[in-house]
């Protein structure tokens, strides 16, 4: 049974975003119609603001409203790294680390035959173009440890190695407060594989 009008709409408006099915859509349907009007307006705004100002940076693909963004337009940064990510929020999951100072470029994606991802659909040319600059000496590749992201890494692996430029990928292993028995044979394995002194 479907709500009438505007409020069913608003719910098959909100169950379309990723990560909200039909129950969750219908809460925050339901919260905006008994919210005030200065939150609701906030939100309108929020929304239309996005949509307006922000962009794709031309450098690196990284969210912004200026471009080239603020992370290519810092000097401090390093400039001979590049930390290739799949999307925009990666780029700030290792910017909390704090760890990383380089560069980012951003790829749209990982390849998926199974969603018709190829390497035509990434912003793969874009990184060729930035790596003729020869001041890039190192590219670590950070993308998830998924079967995407497994296809991906080992795609651009095999297209940069003869570009002579030093190419990583980010270690991976256990999880700190996990138990190996729950861990299964890839992180274990690579766990193994990237061990070091103690």
């Amino acid at each position: 049974m479907a709500y009438d009008g505007a409020i069913q709409r608003l719910i098959d408006a909100f169950a379309k975003l990723p990560g909200i099915g039909p129950k969750g859509a219908q809460r925050i349907a339901f919260y905006l119609l008994s919210a005030n009007d200065d939150e609701v307006r906030n939100l309108v705004e929020a929304i239309a603001d996005v949509k307006e100002k922000v962009r794709f940076c031309d450098v690196c693909g990284n969210v912004c409203e200026t471009s080239p963004c603020p992370i290519c337009s810092d000097p401090r940064r390093d400039q001979s790294m590049i930390c290739v990510v799949e999307e925009p929020k990666d780029v700030m999951s290792i910017e909390r680390t704090r760890e990383y100072h380089g560069l980012y470029h951003v790829l749209g994606g990982a390849i998926n035959p199974m969603a018709n991802v190829g390497p035509a659909d990434l912003n793969i040319p874009k990184l060729l173009e930035r790596l003729q600059n020869p001041d890039i000496k190192e590219i670590i590749l950070a993308l998830d440890p998924n079967i995407e992201g497994e296809a991906t890494t080992s795609y651009l692996s095999r297209l940069l190695s003869p570009l002579g430029i030093k190419v990583t990928r980010l270690a991976s292993g256990l999880p700190v407060g996990s138990d190996l028995e729950y861990a299964d044979e890839i992180t274990l394995g690579r766990a193994l594989a990237g061990r070091r002194e103690a």
